[in-house]
């Protein structure tokens, strides 16, 4: 069973077995108890079959996002990031995601895929950020995660967790940040 769970969905030609790589998981909720279910997700996490070290950042409070922009109004979000030492293939390691999702009351609104954002309140939102080095423009398992290097609820949580993290495609995280943090206040002083 763990070699299928290593392999993927779609399997392997060869048997080998698969190097522990570091996977990065965004945790956000803005429904219900979001401190509780978040608690008992990063459980959920380090119980999962070939999961090592579990490392995860404190979370912090963000106002929701919409497809309209910040909303004050709209419940506020939770976010923390997770760093996963795993086995699992990356396929697998999302279903299992989506499955802890589910059992937390998680409804989406309809089949999406990560690459087109999705604006309802959630009870919990798992987003497979980066697995390890890997680049994959599938589109039902786009990694690294399209809007990370947009997130600073990503990004800032991550470097607590590991100060010299690199996002696949953009760089180090501390650079993306401080980029983020650059146009955000370019955008304030524009918008003066």
């Amino acid at each position: 069973m763990s070699r299928r769970l290593a392999q993927g969905f779609e399997g392997e030609s060869s048997h080998r077995r698969r190097d522990a790589v570091e996977a990065v998981v965004a945790l956000g909720a803005n429904l219900g108890d979001r401190a509780a279910t978040m608690t008992v997700a990063i459980k959920e996490l380090a119980r999962l079959p070939l999961v090592g070290a579990v490392r995860v950042s404190e979370p912090i409070e963000t106002v929701a996002v919409t497809k309209d922009g910040p909303d004050a109004s709209a419940p506020a979000y939770l976010n923390a990031v997770a760093v996963l030492t795993t086995r699992l293939a990356p396929s697998v390691l999302l279903a299992y995601l989506h499955a802890i999702e589910q059992r937390h009351g998680r409804t989406r609104s309809a089949r999406r895929f990560a690459n087109e954002p999705g604006w309802e309140d959630r009870t919990l939102d798992l987003d497979l950020i980066a697995y390890g080095d890997l680049v994959s423009d599938d589109p039902s398992l786009l990694i690294p995660h399209p809007r990370a290097a947009e997130r600073e609820f990503v990004l800032g949580p991550w470097l607590a967790v590991d100060p010299d993290a690199v996002l696949p495609g953009v760089g180090r995280v501390d650079e993306a940040l401080a980029r983020l943090r650059e146009a955000d206040g370019q955008a304030d002083e524009a918008g003066r």
